[in-house]
């Protein structure tokens, strides 16, 4: 019997390829790549993601992300 279950999924993450778990939505990614979500753009398939809808939204296998993190200071 085969076994069709994804265990890994493949994405890219500011241009550089990942294996990330399966079921995963933004928030998830973020934790998983300790990226504090308080300071951060989100940017999926050339589509800002609003933060309300980060843990709705699912990392699928092939997904482009763009993450921008915000550095304060004068």
């Amino acid at each position: 019997m085969v076994n069709h279950s994804v265990e890994a999924l493949e994405i890219m993450v500011n241009g550089e390829p990942r294996t990330v778990p399966p079921n995963l939505n933004v928030l998830d990614l973020l934790g998983l790549l300790n990226i504090a979500p308080d300071r951060v753009a989100v940017e999926l398939n050339r589509s800002i993601v609003r933060q309300p809808a980060w843990g709705s939204t699912r990392i699928e296998a092939g997904a482009q992300l763009e993450i921008v993190q915000f550095v304060g200071g004068g």
